[in-house]
């Protein structure tokens, strides 16, 4: 028996990187799982992953989380396939460009409409059955939502909206017996940063800073917390604040 066995997990973001170990660290312990993403085909093939290594339930939910819809129609796999939602990670995010002066609209939207829109669409349909089972919701936030960053101003703005968000959230429906919490990872080895260059998986070596499979693992722990709530949890790099005392 797993510490989340009989419970319902929705993860965003899931076909790569921290949704994907997530899915995987859920999954193992005992949640069925609605993998949400736009690309149909990984998910699938994870979903038979989680099926064949933990004897998971796992549901496709494909989607852009920028739309709506897509919310509507993942939070409905969850209560239709497996009747509640007792776990929402809002872990879908982007980041584009750099400076303000030559960032373009495109790159812009894309970042306010995925990580602000996206959280705020997912946390509004899932948030009535949340409160039924007295559920979770982890947000993945950032580093660069906590401190100032030169090199992307308006990505960190979007991480600063998404923690302000999810700590307001949490004072709106604590009464309810909803936990919400935020999961502040700074480097992940993952496939971030790959629209714009070098991803962080090539970029960084392996233990240099943080794997994909510590996020998750720190968001099982706010997963699994009973009547209570683990408000914050940061995951940093070992060395990112040497020099900078």
């Amino acid at each position: 028996m797993g510490a989340l066995d009989e419970t319902t997990a929705l993860v965003t973001g899931a076909s790569s990187g921290i949704g994907e170990a997530t899915a995987h660290e859920l999954a193992e312990r005992g949640a069925n799982v609605v993998l949400v993403a736009r690309r149909r085909a990984t998910l699938e093939a994870l979903a038979e992953e989680l099926e064949a290594a933990y004897d998971a339930r796992a549901v496709v939910a494909d989607g852009d989380v920028r739309e709506r819809a897509t919310a509507e129609a993942a939070v409905d796999a969850a209560t239709d396939r497996f009747g509640g939602l007792d776990i929402v990670v809002a872990n879908a995010g982007v980041g584009r460009g750099s400076d303000v002066a030559s960032m373009t609209d495109e790159e812009y939207f894309t970042m306010q409409e995925t990580n602000v829109d996206g959280t705020f669409f997912l946390t509004r349909e899932a948030l009535p059955h949340l409160e039924a089972s007295e559920g979770t919701l982890v947000v993945v936030g950032s580093f660069a939502g906590q401190f100032p960053r030169s090199f992307n101003p308006v990505y960190a703005a979007t991480k600063w909206w998404a923690r302000g968000f999810a700590h307001s959230v949490a004072a709106q429906v604590g009464d309810e017996g909803v936990a919400v919490s935020v999961v502040n990872p700074s480097e992940v080895r993952t496939e971030f940063g790959s629209e714009d260059g070098e991803p962080f998986e090539e970029r960084f070596e392996p233990g240099s800073v943080t794997e994909p499979g510590e996020v998750a693992e720190a968001i099982a722990f706010a997963a699994t917390r009973e009547g209570s709530s683990a408000q914050e949890i940061d995951l940093y790099r070992r060395d990112k604040f040497a020099g900078n005392l």
